[in-house]
């Protein structure tokens, strides 16, 4: 199965220092004085502090490595990303600027946080009146799919936040790119915000191209959205901590259902097409795992050193056992002229979750060994639910510092937390890339060395 190209980012640490074009374009200088005051504080002990602007000079490290800041040479300065936060000057007068938000892909949870965030940050700290919801993606912006737009305030997204999926829905496949910059052109448009993973990446850099082709001064601002964590240079994506801990929740019952009868197995699937982050973290959030199968690491399921065998092993010791594959994982049992696609036309993998279930089964009856096989797959479940807590906090973040980055006039960028701070990306960094778990990390480590896990290769 074809994968976007991998990079090498992954918890924050990378192993090698690829260089790329940091640089945020803006749409013109911003000379509008912020309608967001400054704010005199007081701390406990009578002192007074400002709370200030950020300016575009203030950088965050983008390899915090000291083996990376050991090979610069003398004068040359690191690779540095724009922190985000509040300017002091805007590019957008608010009371004539027209925001337009759209929500793209599968649904995730914290998708209605996000939208909130941004509504309510428009409308009371920059008193912007003129706050539109695209609905169904991209499809809300053709004409023939006659999809009315809605009218976003504060009155409008007040509990969105309890729900699950996004109040604006969604919609996957190709849409003419022209035609959505023809919308956004006929709308006065002028802050595009997307919600969206690799795809929606993808189609708001052809949408940037060919705003910067018409000369057009709209701003394009991306909330990177994917359960699956995959996007690189983010260093978590939302939605992603529930996920996690719903996927503890099934992993649970799969080892109770396997604790519940004779060489009992309970097999869960996780979400993950081409990175094994969810299946890997929640098997060290329960720790109660005892084979994780994610795409970056190969297995074999027949032969001495195969998943088959090392399973029989278990049981002939223990009576039971855990299995947790991502939806990607062991793509190369499957023939890719076989697979279908989604509409966006991205290669839908192989259901190694069923194939697991076929083979255990015929394994285990050719050995005429009785097992007691549970398989349990969440994956809508835990795509639909309202988001955790934690979540919820980083979703305000997000919303927040993208509409702090749109009406500053920055453009053709994504919203991402790194390093502990939130910072500006530029989206053609990112499109058409993929980040994997390094199986050299202290993550994969920790998963191999919580599940007893041995090499799965003959």
């Amino acid at each position: 199965m074809k994968k976007p190209e991998p990079v090498a980012v992954q918890d924050e640490r990378p192993t090698e220092f690829p260089l790329f074009d940091t640089h945020i374009p803006c749409l013109g200088v911003p000379k509008v004085e912020s309608p967001i005051q400054r704010t005199v504080l007081f701390t406990r002990d009578g002192r007074q502090v400002e709370k200030s602007f950020v300016s575009d000079n203030e950088r965050v490290l983008v390899y915090d490595s000291l083996d990376y800041l050991k090979q610069l040479a003398p004068g040359e300065m690191p690779l540095m990303f724009e922190l985000a936060g509040p300017r002091e000057k805007v590019y957008f007068d608010s009371a004539k600027v027209h925001c337009a938000i759209a929500t793209c892909g599968g649904l995730c949870p914290g998708t209605n946080d996000v939208i909130r965030a941004i509504v309510l940050e428009l409308y009371h700290l920059y008193k912007v009146r003129h706050i539109f919801g695209v609905r169904y993606g991209f499809q809300g912006f053709i004409p023939r799919y006659g999809h009315d737009l809605m009218t976003l305030g504060p009155e409008e997204v007040v509990n969105i936040h309890s729900f699950g999926g996004t109040i604006l829905s969604s919609s996957r496949g190709h849409q003419n790119i022209a035609e959505i910059v023809d919308a956004l052109e006929r709308l006065n448009v002028r802050i595009l915000f997307l919600i969206g993973g690799d795809g929606t990446l993808r189609a708001a850099d052809k949408i940037c191209e060919e705003i910067t082709a018409r000369d057009l001064r709209i701003s394009v601002i991306v909330i990177p959205k994917t359960i699956d964590n995959d996007i690189p240079l983010v260093s978590r994506s939302f939605g992603f901590d529930t996920a996690v801990e719903m996927a503890t929740d099934a992993i649970r019952a799969a080892h109770t259902e396997a604790l519940g009868a004779p060489n009992g197995i309970g097999l869960v699937k996780l979400m993950g097409r081409y990175s094994g982050f969810v299946a890997a973290n929640a098997a060290l959030a329960l720790r109660e795992v005892n084979f994780v199968l994610i795409p970056e690491s190969d297995f074999d399921l027949d032969g001495d050193c195969g998943l088959l065998t090392n399973l029989e092993n278990r049981l002939r010791e223990r009576n039971h056992a855990v299995i947790v594959v991502a939806e990607g994982a062991g793509q190369k049992f499957f023939k890719e002229e076989e697979l279908p696609r989604d509409p966006s036309g991205n290669i839908k993998p192989g259901d190694i979750g069923m194939l697991l279930v076929e083979r255990i089964q015929a394994y285990f009856r050719a050995k005429g060994m009785e097992i007691n096989l549970k398989y349990i797959d969440p994956s809508y479940i835990i795509r639909s639910m309202p988001a955790n807590y934690n979540d919820r906090i980083y979703c305000g973040f997000l919303g927040q510092n993208a509409v702090h980055a749109g009406m500053a006039g920055k453009t053709a960028m994504l919203v991402s937390r790194w390093h502990g701070h939130y910072v500006h990306v530029p989206i053609k960094a990112t499109v058409g890339k993929t980040k994997e778990v390094n199986l050299d990390s202290p993550l994969w480590r920790s998963v191999l060395e919580s599940t007893g896990q041995p090499p799965l290769k003959n």
